[in-house]
């Protein structure tokens, strides 16, 4: 069992959440530089070694429509940033699950929907809901 469920939602400004299983809460919603995140995430794991990780996986969605060309010049850096994460987490042994983004996925909320769903206070940004949202939609 863990005590913490972490939700990634990988870019330039990386979305990270913290879901705290004994306190049935969200204790951490923010949004920081990747290398930050990632200290973050090895700190929780130095402490418990009882983590699990999901992060956004945005390398095989489809970037079709009439924007696809400005998509297409952030798709390279979402690649390596969810293949940088990747190595990251294996190289400490720190069990991982992308999740693809979909219809289904409830990943890109509101901030009103998040409050209401999860109960946090707090500012948002759409990348810490998103890490907010793979982590509480693990739980219930």
């Amino acid at each position: 069992m863990f005590t913490d469920i972490i939700g990634i939602d990988p870019g330039t400004n990386t979305g990270i959440a913290v879901y705290n299983i004994k306190s049935d809460a969200l204790v951490l919603v923010e949004t920081r530089m990747i290398h930050r995140a990632m200290q973050y995430v090895l700190l929780r794991w130095d402490e418990q070694k009882s983590i699990k990780v999901y992060l956004e996986d945005s390398r095989n969605v489809s970037r079709g429509g009439k924007n696809a060309a400005f998509m297409a010049q952030g798709a390279g850096s979402i690649k390596r940033d969810c293949s940088i994460w990747e190595d990251f987490l294996k190289d400490h042994g720190i069990e991982h699950q992308f999740i693809r983004p979909g219809k289904n996925s409830k990943l890109k909320v509101t901030a009103e929907y998040f409050k209401k769903v999860t109960g946090w206070e707090g500012r948002t940004s759409n990348h810490s809901r998103d890490a907010g949202m793979l982590c509480y939609r693990r739980t219930h």
